[in-house]
């Protein structure tokens, strides 16, 4: 069983670069967006959607105030002093993994490790618009060669669990997120009106998840807003939907409270470093079974409802008001796995 300090430091591993990836990929689709649109101020609005749908709308205001090409791109990319930027993402990944490097295995380090190397060795023309391409592709080569080294060569036990948890609770936000900032897209318009820029539109949006192709395997017609919203929603066969996520998300849940498939562990050590540091007789392992796991029972209810919602209900209730509800119930699950492992 892990410590829960060494948990916490896989749990945040994993949530940053899947961060940095979503980084790469709203700035790609941003990029391409903003590329279609020959008026300045639609490319200038794409350019704000794409912070808003990072999340650093508020920190961008405040440091450059206007958000346009050059100050999304570096408060994105490269800028030190905003934590969710991909440099600032892929340093903190390092140090995470530095902490815990004898939990990991050697590909996976050696994933992680590289990455910052090489991210050392980024020029100044790296991060302009003609750099970027090049750059947002390689940010996606690393962080999917850290997938598959931690899915082909970790053991399949707590380190992995804690390692795939905050993959998949980081992409559920994520892909929320991205849906909630661009369901006006997805809403139902008057025949005829911005139907060609919707198009082009509603497939940036599948491409940020990797699903454009993925719906045309499965509708051979044009894109439909409701459709679209179904495959990111409520797909389970789709490995950035909210249903994929919230499912593994309780799998390794399970999976860390049980200790083992199957079976429950009870089991607690005395770590004398932190009894002298923090003033404690004992630290829990994350996944003792002595402890209450309310954020196992809260997953669950949170899958178990996306399994029996259909697209035709989101639409009534309203998209924004369900994805809205959807931060309300997930937002705990990560707070009560705070409170009861790390």
């Amino acid at each position: 069983m892990l410590l829960s300090r060494t948990a916490d430091n896989l749990f945040w591993m994993a949530r940053y670069i899947e961060r940095a990836e979503r980084i790469e990929r709203l700035l790609d689709v941003g990029r391409r967006m903003a590329s279609l649109l020959p008026d300045p101020d639609g490319a200038a609005s794409e350019w704000a959607s794409t912070i808003e749908a990072a999340g650093c709308e508020a920190s961008l205001q405040a440091r450059y105030r206007v958000a346009d090409a050059a100050s999304v791109i570096r408060h994105l990319v490269r800028d030190a002093d905003n934590p969710s930027s991909i440099v600032a993402s892929l340093g903190t990944v390092r140090s995470k993994a530095r902490a815990v490097r004898t939990a990991l295995s050697a590909d996976v380090w050696d994933a992680v490790n590289s990455i910052w190397i090489e991210t050392q060795a980024l020029r100044d023309e790296d991060f302009t618009m003609e750099g970027l391409p090049r750059l947002l592709d390689w940010v996606k080569e690393r962080s999917q060669r850290f997938g598959g080294a931690v899915a082909n060569t970790m053991l399949g036990r707590d380190a992995y669990w804690w390692v795939r948890l905050g993959t998949f609770l980081e992409r559920a936000k994520n892909t929320v997120r991205l849906v909630d900032v661009k369901c006006h897209v997805l809403l139902p318009r008057a025949e005829g009106v911005g139907r060609l820029h919707d198009y082009y539109q509603c497939a940036a949006v599948l491409r940020a998840v990797s699903a454009l192709r993925a719906y045309h395997w499965g509708y051979r017609d044009r894109l439909d807003a409701r459709r679209v919203a179904e495959r990111l929603i409520l797909r389970s066969g789709m490995p950035r939907s909210l249903l994929s996520c919230t499912s593994q998300a309780r799998y390794y849940l399970e999976r860390i409270r049980d200790g083992s498939p199957g079976t429950a562990s009870t089991a607690f050590m005395t770590d004398t470093a932190d009894m002298a540091a923090d003033d404690i007789s004992v630290t829990p392992l994350a996944g003792s079974g002595a402890l209450q796991h309310t954020s196992v029972a809260m997953a669950p209810a949170l899958d178990e409802s996306l399994q029996r919602t259909t697209v035709e209900e989101i639409f009534a209730a309203g998209l924004h008001e369900y994805l809205t509800e959807f931060i309300t119930a997930t937002n705990p699950i990560g707070i009560e796995i705070r409170r009861e492992y790390l």
